[in-house]
């Protein structure tokens, strides 16, 4: 009987779609050991007009979410998506060494809230969630020189806010308050086990 009931959950679980093209998100992903496939999502991501920064992350983590599902109906499919907020302003991608360098002139000095929303969704058996991991920032006093001199060395334009937590951005930093480790890199992994397990999936 026991043997039987052992059998039973151990039922092939659904397949696990990231539905994201983040380098970073992948990373991350890997690290739960779980095989899982990579859908780029369509998404026009231009902020509604007055939409705040934690309005705007869990509207396109979710829609990039429900995008991929409709492409990949019977998987779990997770969207995320990250906006720096600067005192309630969005700050998105820089793409540029100029754009870059105005936002860091900006956040020094600062605390800025990165606002890193998760959403999971399986079409099949109707599922949908998100949840927001929300990270404190603290900027140290930033010199001109420094600025520059990071962004030579790391060129972080494909990042929100212009800082690579991971690797040499640290050193802009003063200190970090979060409750989901790597939630400040892309995509919050405790929170990720906790979705993908309500969504009918396996973690362990």
């Amino acid at each position: 009987m026991h043997e039987h009931s052992s059998r039973a959950t151990d039922i092939a679980p659904r397949s696990l779609v990231l539905g994201s093209t983040s380098p970073y998100r992948r990373e991350l992903l890997s690290r739960l050991q779980i095989p899982f496939e990579v859908v780029g999502p369509n998404v026009d991501e231009t902020p509604f007009p007055g939409e705040s920064p934690i309005d705007l992350a869990l509207r396109l983590a979710m829609t990039k979410a429900r995008d991929v599902a409709l492409r990949r109906p019977h998987a779990i499919v997770i969207g995320s998506d990250q906006v720096a907020d600067l005192d309630g302003s969005p700050l998105g991608k820089p793409i540029t060494h100029e754009k870059a360098t105005e936002q860091l002139r900006r956040m020094r000095g600062k605390t800025v809230i990165f606002q890193t929303a998760l959403a999971v969704v399986c079409l099949d058996t109707g599922f949908e969630r998100s949840e927001l991991a929300q990270v404190n920032v603290k900027f140290r006093e930033l010199s001109d020189g420094e600025i520059e001199r990071y962004l030579r060395a790391e060129q972080p334009y494909d990042c929100a806010g212009s800082a690579k937590s991971e690797g040499l951005g640290i050193a802009l930093l003063e200190r970090i308050d979060n409750d989901d480790p790597t939630a400040l890199i892309g995509l919050p992994l405790i929170r990720t086990c906790h979705l993908i397990r309500a969504a009918g999936g396996h973690v362990l």
